[in-house]
């Protein structure tokens, strides 16, 4: 099969599909692989690396994806590449169309065969693809949300351990799952007081252990979250729906009743975000004010560290492509119940229940 990597566009994505390694492993494979010129530069590889491996360089966007059979991608198709959409094309990226309903309704029209990474799921329940990224952007969200706090970008002016004899920040994480387990994880290796809240007290449980009781833990309520934000300084927003659109779990009026220069990073912005308010905001100009705190909502936050974020997406999407490459989308979909249920669009046909929840279709 033809395989083929585009450069991203969106702002700051400096990500790439495949590392060379991977792109080596499918060429082993048999397969023909093609990487739009400078692609891999962002994360570090050069164009040398593809070449040395096998893969064909190719000089612009129109022909990677006018001649690929399977395109793989980091970011979900934006408007100026809408025209590339095509019903012979398996495009296989991160989708997030729940938010996306301009993207979504190209998908249909083209009758591409769309499959999102975020939606690939294992009988657990767990989200193989998605996982490595929600680790980066959960450990992400302290950084960012620690340089935020910065009387200098407009936040509250407190260090999140302080030092002996002064307060600790208190980092709110809402969402349990990887994402929020990240966060927790930074934000208590920095020296906060932490607070997780779930809807699960089986997850909240095992988080305790985790943590050996280093963090606190709360049950998802409307009058618990409002409560815990109250003295607030950092907030994460990590809930995740698969394929669906975020819950809005942290209200302005919440917010509103937060302390001056608090901060607040959104995860969940692929997914329409989970704080009232929330809209996607670029690394260029990552944050806006709220009342009187300050929303992060970077709809690429694995962007920033685009060599970390590449190998973990690569080392984790390179089986399940190999597999579309090796059978075809239709044979590794009936082999492969997680990767069919990746599958977001198919013959002009918007085949995931989440997506079709968000829009009412």
């Amino acid at each position: 099969m033809r395989i083929a990597v585009p450069a991203e566009v969106k702002n700051n994505e400096n990500r790439v599909a495949l590392t060379p390694a991977g792109a080596d492993a499918l060429v082993q494979q048999g397969h023909e692989v093609l990487v739009e010129s400078g692609a891999g530069v962002g994360a570090g590889f050069a164009d040398g690396h593809y070449d040395a491996v096998g893969a064909e360089i190719v000089d612009d966007a129109e022909e990677t994806w006018a001649r690929a059979e399977l395109l793989v991608k980091v970011k979900e198709p934006v408007a100026s590449e809408y025209h590339h959409l095509r019903d012979d094309l398996t495009l296989f990226t991160y989708l997030h169309l729940a938010a996306d309903r301009p993207l979504t309704d190209a998908l249909v029209a083209a009758g591409t065969t769309a499959v999102a990474y975020e939606t690939v799921q294992l009988p657990d329940r767990s989200l193989p693809l998605l996982a490595p990224m929600s680790e980066v952007a959960g450990r992400l969200s302290i950084v960012v949300g620690a340089s935020t706090l910065l009387s200098a970008a407009g936040g509250r002016g407190v260090m999140l351990g302080g030092v002996p004899a002064t307060r600790k920040a208190k980092v709110v994480v809402i969402g349990g799952g990887v994402a929020g387990e990240h966060a927790a994880a930074n934000a208590l290796g920095l020296g906060a007081d932490v607070t997780v809240i779930d809807i699960s007290l089986p997850r909240l449980r095992a988080l305790e252990v985790r943590f050996n009781g280093g963090i606190q833990t709360r049950v998802s309520t409307r009058y618990e979250i409002a409560d815990q934000l109250l003295d607030a300084d950092l907030v994460i927003g990590s809930v995740l729906i698969p394929g669906a659109a975020a819950p809005k779990l942290v209200t302005e009026d919440m917010v509103a009743a937060m302390r001056p220069g608090s901060v607040l990073v959104d995860i969940a912005i692929d997914q329409g975000g989970c704080f009232e308010g929330s809209r996607p905001t670029t690394h260029d100009r990552p944050t806006f004010p709220v009342h009187q705190s300050l929303y992060y909502c970077v709809a690429n936050m694995p962007g920033a560290v685009p060599h970390t974020s590449t190998q973990a997406l690569s080392n984790a999407t390179l089986p399940y492509i190999s597999q579309i490459a090796a059978h075809g989308w239709d044979e590794a979909a009936s082999a492969n119940a997680p990767l069919a249920a990746g599958l977001n669009v198919r013959d002009g046909q918007l085949v995931n229940a989440g997506v079709r929840a968000a829009f009412g279709l």
